[in-house]
């Protein structure tokens, strides 16, 4: 989730072409509501399936509420307040219309702390490689400070821009709801980094909504909220897109559907990655500790609540990297409860959110089959233009904003409007073109066993659908990642580099989809540590020889020391081979013809993992390592 661009998801307000005649709206909440002489509900215009704009945003109500949530943050003895912003169509306009509601919870409307501090990642030595030596205890390594932390790294971040939801659907006939999380702006509390209190925080606002919470105005005035039909759609892009998957599985009652946009499924998998402590991309260091200092403000972090973040700090552990409860109470990949619908948004290049957020919620989606959509594009993090657009294959055309619009509509206002009998996802190519599909991963993409292999321990390696079992050419490379950056050990694929090892395939003859999650089992020794980071990045590579500039399709990380699993660490035998084996980032991506498949395995990533000098060896086993890759068509799509 990044703070420095906020998303604005909602920011093209104004009518949409009227191409057909009205349609009737069912009454929202399945209930009966007024009708004019059309069928419809009281000014509420629907062109095509859409809501238009004929409220008149200047004449529309706003007020401020504090909702009391069942939490105490900040453990003063108080139930937390959460202050929300409302706007909504006159009720002259509406002639009464109880209306459905749009809501955006975030961190980000005001008093945060640009200057929050952040760790250093420049380490003497990776904190676990102390972990088991006699009488180490959690957090005794030392950090060098002034490398790729402090102020340098944290950077401007904006809030939020509030009114632009407004400005698009109020006029649509809805009421639009900013709040502002707990422990953060001017709701009570301190602030969590996605723990329980942050998500029934956000709750308490939709069960306010729905009669079932106590909320008053700036003077302790009981206020209700009586002017809606208590159905709510949220929104929101990074952490404001993360809330809304939050408060999903706890099922309540009248959140009808969400729309999160490049958000976060699991905290351990936006600050870690398979044991190894991973900072979301361009801000090395950050930690959930951070994350809280920066949206609580610096009034609040270091003054009543500075006891709280310190218990981040503790409980977050960049001393082991592990799977703890501490992540557990972040983690959000589990559907069994949601009862509202998904509209998720992601972009195939986000290395801020990656990937596996969004992916392993579609999955849990799926499998408890919550009615979904999806919507991938080829940018990073954000979302992928109001103004993107998608051909269906009855030859309707569709923006992505005329996509959410009409997927409020007919969750929140019942417009029959066909959206869910449209394919399940879209797709952005690497040319731009958005393509309809029936689902994702594509229903094609069968898993690929490519084996590495090398015919020297000098000589860079290939990889090969038949080939080479058990021992052969062992291969060496040592750590220098503090220094060298990935685009420096990506770069060359077939000259030495004592630094990385490069395997690729020959050049592919058709062009080769892939679709879903890579993985890796390598056999690898660290020859004169106790740990090291491992990293490994799936390259397009050009035709050998030629100038074609690589690119990284993706890449992904691994703690040694978590072969058993994510919540344990165990000690390595130093020159002992083991089978580590890890996902990488999910992706969907099409590598020309011409072009070759190159697997990169190196240590340190100067990006995105903690840095330590340099000098560790770490030796692979090719022959007895594979890479899968899910490729539409299965192996005969590869072609050799």
């Amino acid at each position: 989730m990044r703070r420095s661009r906020p998303l604005v998801l909602a920011g093209m307000a104004g009518a949409l072409t009227l191409l057909h005649a009205p349609v009737a709206v069912a009454a929202p909440g399945g209930g009966d509501a007024p009708a004019d002489d059309d069928g419809l509900p009281p000014g509420v215009v629907v062109e095509d399936g859409t809501t238009q704009p004929v409220f008149s945003l200047d004449d529309a109500i706003t007020e401020r509420v504090y909702v009391t949530a069942p939490v105490d943050s900040d453990h003063d003895g108080e139930h937390d307040r959460v202050a929300i912003d409302i706007a909504r169509p006159a009720e002259t306009a509406t002639e009464g219309l109880d209306v459905p509601v749009i809501f955006e919870h975030s961190p980000y409307r005001k008093d945060t702390w640009g200057e929050a501090p952040y760790p250093s990642v420049l380490v003497d030595e990776l904190p676990q490689n102390r972990l088991f030596a006699k009488g180490a205890t959690a957090g005794s390594f030392r950090t060098t400070a002034g490398f790729l932390g402090g102020d340098a790294v944290a950077g401007a971040r904006a809030a939020d821009l509030p009114g632009s939801l407004d400005d698009y659907y109020v006029p649509r006939g809805y009421a639009v709801v900013l709040g502002m999380s707990v422990g953060t702006g001017d709701s009570d509390g301190c602030p969590t980094s996605g723990d329980p209190a942050e998500t029934l925080g956000t709750k308490a606002v939709i069960d306010w909504l729905n009669g079932r919470a106590p909320g008053v105005d700036a003077t302790g005035e009981a206020v209700e909220a009586d002017w809606t039909t208590g159905d709510v759609g949220m929104i929101g892009g990074s952490y404001n897109g993360t809330l809304p998957n939050q408060v999903a599985t706890t099922g309540v009652e009248g959140l009808k559907t969400i729309v999160p946009v490049a958000a976060i499924s699991s905290w351990y998998d936006y600050y870690r990655a398979n044991g190894l402590v991973v900072a979301p991309g361009g801000y090395q260091g950050e930690d959930a500790d951070v994350l809280a200092n920066f949206v609580g403000g610096e009034e609040r972090v270091t003054g009543d609540c500075a006891d709280e973040i310190a218990e981040i700090t503790a409980e977050q552990g960049r001393d082991t990297g592990d799977y703890t409860d501490f992540w557990a109470a972040r983690d959000y990949r589990d559907a069994s409860d949601v009862a509202a619908s998904v509209f998720v948004v992601h972009g195939l290049n986000d290395w801020n959110v990656r990937t596996e957020n969004f992916a392993g919620w579609w999955d849990e989606l799926a499998a408890h089959d919550v009615p979904r959509k999806i919507w991938l594009h080829q940018g990073g993090h954000g979302g992928p233009g109001s103004g993107a657009s998608v051909t269906l294959p009855d030859g309707e055309t569709w923006t992505y904003k005329q996509t959410e619009n009409r997927w409020f509509d007919h969750w929140l206002w019942g417009v029959d409007n066909g959206i869910m009998d449209e394919p399940q996802a879209v797709v952005q190519r690497e040319d731009g073109e958005n393509t309809p599909s029936s689902t994702w991963p594509d229903a094609g993409a069968k898993d690929v066993r490519l084996r590495l292999a090398a015919d020297a321990s000098d000589a860079p390696g290939a990889l090969v659908t038949r080939g080479p079992h058990g021992p052969a050419a062992r291969q060496s490379f040592v750590d220098q990642g503090r220094t060298v950056h990935p685009d420096t050990l990506v770069a060359d694929p077939d000259t030495v580099s004592e630094n990385r090892l490069v395997y690729t395939t020959p050049e592919l003859d058709e062009d080769v989809r892939l679709s879903g999650r890579p993985s890796i089992r390598l056999r690898t020794a660290i020859e004169n540590a106790a740990d090291a980071n491992l990293t490994v990045q799936l390259v397009d590579y050009g035709p050998a020889g030629s100038d074609v500039e690589p690119t990284v399709v993706t890449r992904g990380w691994t703690d040694p020391q978590n072969r058993k699993g994510a919540d344990r660490s165990e000690p390595l035998v130093r020159g002992k081979a083991y089978d580590l084996s890890w996902t990488l980032e999910p992706k969907d991506y099409v590598v020309p013809a011409g072009h070759r498949i190159g697997l990169v395995v190196f240590s340190t990533d100067q990006e995105h993992t903690l840095l330590p000098l340099g000098g560790t060896e770490l030796t692979v086993s090719p022959h007895q390592s594979v890479l899968r890759l899910p490729v539409v068509g299965g192996a005969e799509a590869l072609g050799f």
